[in-house]
């Protein structure tokens, strides 16, 4: 697929690849994890299922990733929420289902809060709601901690590459977007695969998850031998069959509502 792009309201220049849904079908919108894109092995698997059949794909680079504009360092979870829903609400129609990986468990939870007439189901990988409040900033030494405070960042060292800023506002936004403090209204089928040798997303989180979440038709399988990216061939076939139960599931729901009503951002 030909890597496309658009300009969100907020004026930034974001990197998509886009394939319509047959008639009646859901859009599966693939949401990346922090520091990830859309290039990745199970966001490309995704694609390529909803493809064959017959739904729709969007897949969307957020601002500072991947092949979309600006800066990594000056994001903010407000930032990469409002390119979620600036790419659901120009490059969508119809009913989606959203799919999350870590970070982009968190996005896409943000975005059927925010657009709840659109998103008729979740599934969820590794997924890091409230990471930055929760399994980042306790990370951090008393140190580090003041070195994001008095100079703005701090360079986090990364078992997948280089160091990383992570930065005041990184941690300060987060907070007003945490979600595990409260019930999470969604009431569609929700698929969770946790690795329990994820050493970035401990499996408690995602009990704690499914413990939020409204939904009762929820299902949370627990891998004994996964670890965070959930990336072999036999996690790719559980993500892709939990794709396909939600998808079912949908269907049997009949037809999304019009995708011109939504909720303010």
């Amino acid at each position: 697929m030909t890597t496309e792009y658009f300009t969100s309201p907020e004026g930034r220049r974001l990197a998509f690849r886009r394939t319509p849904p047959a008639a009646g079908r859901p859009t599966f919108v693939w949401l990346s994890g922090f520091k990830s894109d859309m290039s990745g092995g199970k966001a490309m698997a995704v694609e390529a299922w909803a493809r064959a059949q017959g739904c729709g794909a969007l897949l969307f680079d957020y601002s500072g990733h991947g092949a979309s504009g600006g800066r990594f360092e000056d994001g903010t979870v407000s930032a990469w929420r409002a390119d979620a829903l600036a790419a659901i609400d120009a490059l969508t129609q119809g009913p989606l289902v959203l799919v999350g990986s870590s970070m982009g468990g968190w996005m896409a939870l943000l975005a059927a809060l925010a657009r709840p007439e659109r998103v008729r189901g979740l599934v969820l990988i590794a997924p890091a709601p409230d990471f930055t409040e929760t399994l980042m900033w306790p990370e951090f030494t008393p140190a580090q901690q003041a070195e994001i405070m008095d100079e703005g960042f701090t360079l986090r060292p990364s078992g997948y590459g280089e160091p990383y800023p992570v930065t005041r506002a990184l941690i300060e936004d987060g907070r007003q977007w945490c979600v595990l403090d409260k019930d999470i209204a969604f009431n569609g089928p929700v698929r969770i695969l946790q690795g329990m040798r994820d050493a970035d997303v401990p499996w408690g989180h995602a009990l704690a998850l499914a413990a939020a979440l409204t939904a009762d038709d929820l299902v949370l399988q627990l891998i004994k031998d996964g670890d965070h990216r959930l990336s072999r061939e036999e996690d790719i076939a559980r993500l892709l069959a939990a794709c396909g139960e939600v998808s079912r599931r949908v269907g049997a729901e009949g037809p999304g509502p019009d995708s011109g009503n939504r909720s303010p951002v």
